[in-house]
């Protein structure tokens, strides 16, 4: 592509986006696009909302920037306040960023500050989970297991141990109920903590629901209360990676509400802001904050955008749309119906293995033998294949790959507007097994 755009691949032409109205995208040419992904599982509320534009423009009328060390804004207090509102425990201070990198990036940062503060400067160990991925710098990488997008970057990342996540459908054991599953999974990292020394460990940190890498794997029943019970047993604070599967994803507005537990900070984006402007929120337990203000007096760090008072706005905004409309529970009835649609539509199918997700972030996992769970090869590209054949058919879906052992396996991630229709989930599946169907016949005519 000619130009002076640095783009994902340099080999790509892509068509220019000019429009967007609700689930719909626009390009120059005139075709249209089912939003099916929210881009990444951002745009909760579709596209061209015009209350969310009209926001943002009183906002630019008012003030568009200030940097923090001189001035608070009417917008960043109070989405701190809707945030702190909306959060279960005492999850109430919050810090804006910009992107889920960044938050995930200040919420490492955060929990070292409070052990640090805590008289335990021995604390520096990061525990993570395998299929995870937490962000695109470099300390959201370093806890991040995803092989294709660290092994540029492998040497310059800080030392993390990885424990296997909690994955029922690839690593129960035959007969195994799902919460004896997730209490072994769970075991799993008291057994990291104890072999390293619980003294020496900082945080483990988590997706609630396994986004992009795992492809909306939800946890096993029971297993994030034995993650909060080893937690505390041990002194590690627990962090919760809720970028993709917060602000009401999952139907509540954190995912873990739904596990019955509180963690020590949890990180939010994506959905938080509806994409309509770049905004993101580490948020901290009380017990963090009172750390680190009666403390050295000031968390440390800082940037140059965090509280964006157009973005803190444009996101009250979105969650004031979110409250209004009743969209949390129209997430509830939309993810079940989506749900359903996808387990009639691929109950036969030869290549579908598994159909997971929680609310209006689902997935399927396309396999080459159901009954054995074995993957295609890497080789075929599957994933980057199904989203081609969609993107060819004007729907836009989130492939994955890698999701079997961190080098093979594919799925297909479904996040659609919180608005989405019934109808317009219908749509979705169709044009999804038609786009799959496609995928398949051309790796097949490969393999043959």
């Amino acid at each position: 592509m000619t130009g002076h755009l640095i783009h994902r691949d340099a080999a790509s032409t892509l068509p220019e986006i000019v429009a967007g109205r609700g689930i719909e995208l626009i390009d120059s040419t005139g075709k249209t696009y089912l939003d099916a992904c929210g881009g990444a599982a951002v745009s909760c509320l579709g596209h061209g909302h015009p209350v969310i534009a009209a926001a943002i423009t009183a906002q630019l009328h008012k003030i568009a920037y200030s940097h923090t060390s001189f001035f608070t804004s009417q917008p960043a207090e109070a989405l701190a306040d809707r945030i702190a509102s909306a959060t279960p425990g005492d999850l109430d201070h919050v810090y804006f960023s910009s992107s889920g990198s960044e938050a995930v990036e200040a919420a490492l940062k955060m929990a070292r500050q409070f052990h640090v503060e805590c008289g335990q400067a021995s604390r520096t160990r990061v525990i993570s989970r395998r299929l995870s991925y937490h962000g695109a710098t470099l300390g959201a990488l370093a806890v991040s297991f995803n092989p294709a997008r660290r092994a540029l970057y492998e040497d310059l990342l800080f030392p993390v141990t990885f424990i296997e996540p909690c994955h029922a459908y690839r690593n129960a054991l035959p007969h195994e109920t799902v919460h004896a599953y997730g209490a072994r999974a769970a075991a799993g990292l008291e057994a990291a903590i104890l072999r390293h020394g619980p003294q020496t460990v900082m945080a483990f940190i988590a997706e609630t629901v396994v986004g992009a890498t795992g492809g909306a794997i939800p946890p096993a029943p029971g297993y994030f209360a034995d993650i909060r019970r080893i937690c505390d047993r041990h002194g590690v604070l627990l962090i919760l990676d809720e970028v993709m599967c917060g602000a009401g994803r999952t139907g509540t507005f954190l995912s873990c509400e739904q596990d019955g537990i509180v963690p020590d900070i949890v990180t939010l984006a994506k959905g938080l802001g509806a994409g309509y402007q770049p905004i993101a929120a580490t948020v901290c337990s009380r017990r963090i904050y009172d750390a680190i203000a009666c403390g050295s007096g000031a968390f440390r760090h800082g940037q140059t955008y965090s509280a964006h008072a157009i973005g803190c706005a444009a996101a009250l905004a979105v969650q004031d749309v979110v409250v209004q409309q009743n969209l949390l529970d129209r997430v509830i009835s939309s993810g079940a119906y989506l749900r359903g649609r996808l387990g009639k539509f691929f109950a036969d199918h030869p290549a579908v293995g598994d159909i997971r997700g929680r609310g209006l972030l689902q997935a399927i996992e396309i396999v080459a033998d159901p009954p054995t769970m074995r993957p295609f090869s890497a080789q075929l590209g599957l994933a980057a294949r199904i989203k081609a054949e969609a993107f060819s058919r004007g729907l836009l879906v989130y492939p994955g790959p890698a999701v079997a052992d961190g080098s093979r396996g594919d799925h297909v991630l479904l996040a659609p507007p919180y608005t989405t229709t019934d109808a317009e989930l219908d749509r979705i599946v169709d044009m999804l097994g038609a786009a799959i169907d496609a995928a398949l016949v051309s790796v097949r005519k490969i393999a043959t």
